[in-house]
């Protein structure tokens, strides 16, 4: 039987705003960006939750992407603003989903989604997911 996520409970929202060197020669932003969008959202809801990448660096622990699934629905332009929607799941013992959206504002069309898993290195470059992540992805924080 195969486990199934459990999603953690809070859904992480972030604004931005499309810049105009963003956007390639059709004028709308090119697929490649969508991926940056997606990283900084997963960067600022993990230091909301107190984890801190630059210190994780110093211990040297580091937190991968193994895989990323992205459905493009509709291109954003230049000066849209938008909002990324990122939540976590538990995927096994040692890895981890985001699962994360990106809406236009203001009418909240759904420009992309996707699920981006991932999972922790420790020093030894092995797997192994650190203790304030494992207190977060199962809910004892």
């Amino acid at each position: 039987m195969s486990e199934l996520p459990v999603p953690f409970s809070k859904e992480f929202c972030l604004e931005l705003k499309v810049r105009d060197y963003e956007c390639d020669m059709a004028h709308v932003v090119n697929n490649a960006v969508y991926l940056n969008y997606l990283e900084h959202a997963r960067h600022e809801f993990l230091e909301s939750l107190g984890i801190k990448f630059a210190e994780m660096a110093r211990r040297r622990v580091s937190l991968v992407v193994t895989r990323i699934e992205a459905d493009f629905k509709s291109s954003l332009v230049s000066a849209d603003t938008f909002v990324v929607r990122t939540s976590l799941t538990r995927k096994g013992r040692l890895r981890f989903q985001f699962h994360q959206s990106i809406h236009r504002l203001p009418d909240n069309r759904l420009m992309l989604s996707a699920v981006v898993t991932g999972t922790a290195l420790n020093e030894r470059g092995r797997p192994e997911i650190p203790p304030e992540l494992e207190c977060v992805l199962d809910g004892h924080c």
